[in-house]
């Protein structure tokens, strides 16, 4: 059967593009020639223009089909090869100027051929340099794109269009028209290079590159357009190519993106250990939450613990110790210090301890921080590691300088051995029921650990009352709730639910809370939350395993709330002043069902604003599809009509009024099959109003 031969757009564009150029060449060429034989050639300027045109278009689907194929997430890669094609440009700019100079006064000097060959392979190598790189600077400016940077590069691209065709309104004359039109394309493009995020994603290495790369581009930006200046004045070239408005806003587009991202990045470089470290962070806590998996050995765990903690306060050494009996604990880790010198430490800090005792005995359990009269080690922290309210050991670190462990340091390493501690615990009862055979007590325990993570105090502002409740089928279960405070107007809410029950959920519970209080201090969208915590997940979770969520940022000040959906059961909002509800209804992928790159085209992000009597009920699956004796499900009308009944109450009482006619609804022994959850929040009309007890 015949068939016919596959099309490939990109050879076949350059090849339009390359055969477009020849004729622009020989059409000047020809102009030439009837110029010295006083011959009328017969070809309009109009017909320059038009071939120059579609050079623009042929190069512009090439270069956009090349770049699209090779796409990458290489920030540093895309800068070069805008970097490399102005280096190349500009070198061969460059020759064309030593091979005149070396000509001197000769006749071959002034041969009109050779000129207008030599400019039209500058005009050719410049154009390419331009469209090559405003298309590279899209995909750096479309990087994490909202709605509205879209729609600004779509207006950019018209009014470039327009710049094209503008060479047959204005016949390449400078006049008003020409500096009008290329005005409203530099506020443009200065509008669009605003868009900088992915600056903050480089390491500090790759940022000292890209500013000697950026550099490139901004010196070779400069050199071509005095080229194209040195062009314009000259009167050999029968129909110039360079007064042209499109060509001279990619100029400024290319120079001002290029010295915008410059100066940003300079100017990150002494953030960039912060933002390094805070990743660091994150990573770290990923690979404390894989720790908790079965296969793994307490001893991994602790070792993971003390090289997160060091890395995160910059500690000169550190040692562990466990209890292995009555009151006695031995050193399970050690590092950077030898034992003679830990004894020496160990013997200061117990007796700087035993100088406090007579202060609060809880204190015990919490952080403690010295100044030690050593003469290399000046600060000690002390971090007890504690599982269910009971020492099990602590985590000693030491640096040179006094003072050395800040507010914030403390925190991180706080989070990161009660983290630890929840893994060490697991690992010890599960290796208890393989022993023992004691399953029933393994659970128990478990149970209690993860009541543990779930918060016994929600943040939350004056502003809005909250409630939660979780229930497992089991005795430990798989949903998850938690509140973060970002600062004094904003408030994060999440809501989760492990695929399966029992055990396994639970512990996949416990990541998703390691991961979220990693994440959420990096200050992300709703969205890009998701895909961070999606692409963490994907490293831990079994393959058969997912999570789904909701999470919610309350803007207090603002009135707004920022929503994403991870496949989780839709959220109730009641509005007060319409005196109705809904379930807030839009597209997300489960965590961990899509493990690559392209589960960010499964995200949205819905943006809205509440008043003062609104109702937001947030719910797990385990309601909806709760059934009574005759196999009918709760479902979500009911859910709705409950809610707008008791509107008027506190959110605790209309807890426990959804809660109640679940289980009146259920029937029998009121057993449900699944976990479930829910947190009601509701926002008052007055700031300052008293709130009540709801916990």
């Amino acid at each position: 059967m015949f068939r016919l031969p596959t099309i490939h757009i990109g050879k076949l564009t350059l090849l339009l593009s390359i055969l477009v150029w020849l004729a622009l060449l020989f059409v000047d060429l020809v102009r030439i020639f009837g110029i010295i034989n006083s011959l009328e050639s017969g070809i309009s300027n109009e017909i320059t223009w038009i071939l120059e045109i579609l050079f623009f278009f042929t190069l512009y689907f090439f270069y956009s089909d090349s770049i699209e194929k090779n796409k990458q997430k290489d920030f540093l890669n895309l800068i070069w090869r805008a970097a490399s094609t102005g280096i190349f440009a500009s070198t061969a700019a460059i020759l064309v100027e030593l091979f005149y100079f070396s000509l001197g006064d000769s006749k071959l000097a002034s041969e009109p051929f050779m000129k207008n060959f030599f400019y039209h392979v500058n005009f050719a190598l410049t154009t390419i340099f331009l469209i090559s790189s405003a298309l590279l600077w899209k995909h750096l400016i479309l990087y994490q794109k909202n709605k509205q940077v879209v729609k600004q590069w779509q207006v950019f691209e018209f009014a470039l269009l327009v710049a094209m065709f503008f060479v047959f309104f204005n016949k390449n004359n400078l006049d008003y028209s020409f500096i009008f039109g290329l005005v409203i394309l530099i506020i443009i493009s200065a509008i669009l290079s605003g868009n900088l995020k992915w600056i903050p994603y480089l390491t500090i290495k790759e940022k000292w590159k890209s500013l000697l790369f950026l550099f490139f581009i901004l010196v070779s930006t400069g050199f071509l357009f005095r080229r194209f200046l040195a062009y314009s004045n000259a009167e050999v070239y029968q129909v110039n190519l360079t007064d042209n408005l499109f060509l001279v806003a990619l100029f400024a587009f290319i120079f001002l993106y290029a010295l915008f991202s410059f100066l940003v990045t300079l100017f990150n470089l002494p953030t960039s250990s912060v933002f390094e470290q805070k990743l660091t962070e994150a990573i770290n806590f990923q690979r404390l939450s894989q720790s908790i998996k079965p296969e793994e050995n307490e001893e991994q765990v602790l070792d993971i613990l003390m090289d997160s903690c060091m890395s995160a306060s910059y500690a000169d050494g550190a040692w562990l110790e466990l209890q292995t009996g009555k009151k006695r604990e031995e050193i399970v880790q050690l590092r950077f210090l030898d034992h003679k010198t830990q004894e020496e430490l160990s013997e200061r800090i117990k007796a700087l301890s035993a100088s406090g005792k007579n202060q609060d005995s809880s204190k015990e359990l919490e952080p403690q921080n010295f100044r030690l009269d050593h003469p290399k080690f000046e600060s000690a922290l002390i971090i007890p590691l504690e599982v269910n309210n009971s020492k099990i050991g602590k985590m000693i670190l030491v640096k040179e300088v006094r003072d050395g462990f800040n507010k914030e340091m403390i925190g991180i390493v706080s989070t990161f051995s009660r983290q630890a501690c929840i893994a060490v615990e697991n690992h010890r009862l599960l290796n208890q029921a393989i022993l023992n055979e004691r399953y029933q007590e393994e659970l128990k325990i478990a149970q209690r650990v993860q009541k543990a993570l779930l918060p016994n105090k929600l943040d939350h502002p004056d502003s809005f009352q909250i409630c939660a409740y979780s229930n497992a089928a089991d005795e430990v279960g798989g949903d998850y709730y938690d509140t973060f405070k970002l600062d004094e107007d904003r408030y994060v809410l999440i809501i989760g639910d492990v695929s399966g029950k029992g055990t396994s959920a639970a512990f996949h519970m416990s990541q998703m809370k390691g991961i979220f209080h990693s994440l959420i201090q990096l200050n992300l969208s709703p969205a890009e939350f998701m895909i961070r915590a999606n692409s963490a997940l994907s490293k831990c979770l079994e393959k058969n395993h997912f999570i789904t969520a909701s999470i919610f940022i309350i803007n207090i000040r603002e009135q707004k709330i920022c929503h994403a959906r991870a496949g989780h059961v839709p959220t109730l909002f009641y509005h007060a002043q319409a005196n109705n509800s809904e379930f807030l209804l839009f597209d997300g992928l489960g965590l961990g069902i899509l493990r690559n790159r392209k589960y960010e085209n499964h995200v949205q992000e819905k943006e809205f604003h509440y008043s003062s009597g609104d109702i937001l009920v947030l719910i797990t699956d385990g309601i909806v599809e709760a059934k009574n004796q005759k196999g009918q499900q709760f479902g979500f009308g009911r859910i709705q009509s409950l809610v707008e009944i008791h509107k008027d109450k506190t959110p605790k009482e209309i807890q426990n009024q959804l809660i109640d006619s679940l289980h009146a609804f259920v029937g029998g022994d009121g057993m449900i099959d699944d976990d479930y959850s829910m947190m009601v929040v509701k926002f008052l009309p007055d700031a300052h109003q008293d709130k009540k007890n709801l916990y």
